[in-house]
């Protein structure tokens, strides 16, 4: 049976966007015939995490209702460089565990990160939406991988908009960031356009 995961923030004893979270755990359920999802406030409950700090609750769970949880120390990850690489096929529509084509695209790589295009269209990285800056105005991608929870609570909330993001006019963009549950919305962890070492036009586009 299919295992899928939950990344969830908690900090200083704090749990984080739980209500996106129990909405996409409903979803899942609910779209392989399935009513009665986990409760994941009850889940946190019973953990008695008493630990101040940041840390990444990992839940695994199916359809059945089996879970298993990790509490993870977390530190943001700061990358060096990103590269563009196609895969027209994938599709990551459910927060699956298996992330085998994920970690098979990112072996392939040249760069410690990829960012994936799908159809021309800027998607996601293997762990994360995008938002990229231009003008004093940020942006992500319409083409989503995976419509991860940070990413609807910044559109909620009006602090990011959507926007069609190309092959062709990603160089209008001058700066981006990674964000998913873990990561929010942070002026401390921007990368220049510059740090995807094959933004079309380089000779290495696209070469794996």
């Amino acid at each position: 049976m299919s295992q899928f995961i939950e990344s969830i923030k908690v900090e200083d004893k704090e749990i984080f966007l739980l209500d996106l979270h129990q909405k996409r755990i409903n979803q899942t359920f609910s779209h392989f015939g399935k009513e009665d999802a986990i409760d994941l406030a009850k889940i946190y409950k019973n953990l008695q995490h008493d630990e101040d700090g940041l840390f990444k609750l990992r839940i695994s769970y199916d359809l059945d209702k089996r879970i298993r949880t990790q509490m993870i120390p977390y530190a943001i990850p700061e990358i060096q460089d990103f590269q563009l690489v196609e895969n027209n096929s994938f599709d990551y529509s459910f927060k699956f565990e298996d992330r085998k084509e994920l970690d098979k695209m990112k072996m392939k790589a040249k760069a410690e990160e990829i960012i994936i295009v799908k159809n021309n269209h800027i998607t996601d990285t293997s762990f994360s939406n995008l938002l990229f800056l231009k003008g004093k105005e940020w942006f992500t991608p319409t083409t989503y991988l995976l419509n991860g929870v940070q990413r609807q609570h910044l559109l909620k909330h009006k602090k990011i908009k959507e926007a069609e993001i190309t092959l062709q006019n990603i160089k209008q963009f001058t700066h981006f960031q990674l964000i998913n549950a873990m990561n929010d919305f942070d002026d401390m962890f921007i990368y220049p356009i510059s740090r995807i070492m094959n933004l079309p036009g380089n000779e290495e586009y696209l070469d794996l």
